[in-house]
C-alpha cells in the first residue's frame, strides 16, 4: 500500500510517496501561497502529480499548527491562513482519497520512532528546529497530543522575559532564539555591534549588498568556512538550544530528545555546545541521568514520511473494521 505525505510548511508544500518500509519513492513541490484556495489548490497539485504516476490508498498532511483531536480540523496554523477549517474534508472531497492531518512535529517524531533515531526510545521528546521550534511527545512509542491536540508546543515556552517578540504574541520565546530564523536575528545584531569579528565577517559584506542573504543557512554555511562572527552566532544558539532543553527535561524527564528539523543539518556547529549547557543547568545537575541527546536521522523528509505513515494506519483500522 503507497500512501502520500505531504509537509505543508511556511515556504513550500513538499508531497512525498511512501512505501510501507517508510522509503520516499518519488516526491512533488511547490510554493507555500497566502490564501485558503490557493494552499490547497498546491497541496491538491503535489498530491495529483504523485497519484497521476502512482496508485495512492491515503493522504496525510504535517502542518505546524493546533489539529483536533480526530485528525481532520486545522484549529490554527501561525505560518499559514488556517482558521478552524476543515481541511482533511476538504482535500479528501477533491482528491478523492482519505486525508489525515497531524503536526508536523508529531509526524516527524513518528518516524523517527518507526525508521530512524528514536527506535527503541521509552520516552522521548522530539524537537524541530526550522523556522521556528515544533516539539513532540512519545511515550512508548504513541504521541502525546495533550487533552485539545495541542501538546507539547515547545517552542513558544518563554525563555526570556520581554525578550524578542514572537509571531504568537509572546516575547522571549524559545524559537526567537533557537531556530533558524533566530541564528539569522543574532547574526544581524552581531553585525551591528562594530566589533572587528563584525566587520570582517563575510555576512557583514552580505548584509551590505542585502540584509535579506542573511539567512540562518547563510550563518551556519559560513561556520563551516570558519567566520568567527558566525561560529560565535551558531555558538550562542547551542546554549539556548541547552536552556532550552534543561527546561524540557524538567518537565518531562525523556530518555532520549532528538534534534531534528531543516537546522539539524548543521548540528555538528552547535550541538556539543547544547549537550555541555543542557547538562550543567538541569536541575539536579550531576545528581540524575541525563537524556541522550541525538540528531534525526531521515532529515527533512521525516514529517512527509511520518503523515504517510499516519495515514496508512487510518486506512488499515478501517479496513479492519470493515472486516
Amino acid at each position: 500500500m503507497l500512501t502520500v505525505g505531504v509537509d505543508v510548511g511556511g515556504t513550500s508544500v513538499r508531497a512525498g510517496l511512501v512505501d510501507a518500509t517508510g522509503e520516499v519513492l518519488d516526491t512533488s513541490r511547490a510554493p507555500t501561497p497566502h490564501s485558503d484556495d490557493a494552499l490547497e489548490d498546491a497541496i491538491v497539485g503535489c498530491i495529483g502529480e504523485l497519484a497521476g504516476r502512482h496508485p495512492v490508498a491515503a493522504v496525510g498532511l504535517a502542518l505546524a499548527g493546533f489539529i483536533d483531536a480526530d485528525r481532520g480540523l486545522v484549529r490554527y496554523a501561525p505560518h499559514l491562513s488556517w482558521r478552524n477549517a476543515p481541511v482533511a474534508e476538504r482535500i479528501a472531497a477533491r482528491v478523492a482519497t482519505p486525508v489525515v492531518v497531524e503536526h508536523d512535529a508529531n509526524a516527524a517524531a513518528l518516524a523517527e520512532r518507526r525508521y530512524g533515531a528514536a527506535a527503541g526510545g521509552r520516552v522521548v521528546v522530539f524537537v524541530a528546529l526550522g523556522t521556528g521550534i515544533g516539539g513532540a511527545l512519545l511515550v512508548d512509542g504513541k504521541l502525546y497530543r495533550g487533552a485539545y491536540g495541542v501538546a507539547p508546543e515547545l517552542g513558544h515556552l518563554r525563555l526570556v522575559p520581554d525578550g524578542r517578540p514572537c509571531a504568537c504574541g509572546k516575547r522571549g520565546c524559545w524559537e526567537r532564539y533557537c531556530s533558524g530564523t533566530a541564528l539569522a536575528t543574532t547574526a544581524t545584531e552581531m553585525l551591528a555591534s562594530g566589533t572587528n569579528a563584525a566587520t570582517n565577517s563575510v555576512l557583514a559584506r552580505d548584509a551590505a549588498l542585502d540584509p535579506g542573504r542573511v539567512t540562518g543557512q547563510r550563518v551556519a554555511s559560513a561556520a563551516r568556512e570558519g567566520d568567527k562572527l558566525a561560529r560565535r552566532a551558531v555558538a550562542d544558539m547551542g546554549r539556548w538550544l541547552g536552556e532550552g532543553l534543561a527546561l524540557v527535561a524538567d518537565v518531562f524527564d525523556p530518555e532520549l530528545v532528538v534534534i531534528g528539523g531543516g537546522v539539524s543539518a548543521s548540528s555538528p556547529l552547535f550541538l556539543d555546545e547544547a549537550r555541555e549547557h543542557y547538562a550543567s543547568i538541569v536541575t539536579g545537575a550531576g545528581n540524575r541521568p541525563l537524556a541522550r541527546i541525538r540528531t534525526a536521522q531521515l532529515g527533512d523528509a521525516a514529517a512527509v514520511v511520518g503523515a504517510a505513515e499516519l495515514a496508512r494506519e487510518q486506512v488499515a483500522a478501517v479496513r479492519t473494521i470493515r472486516r
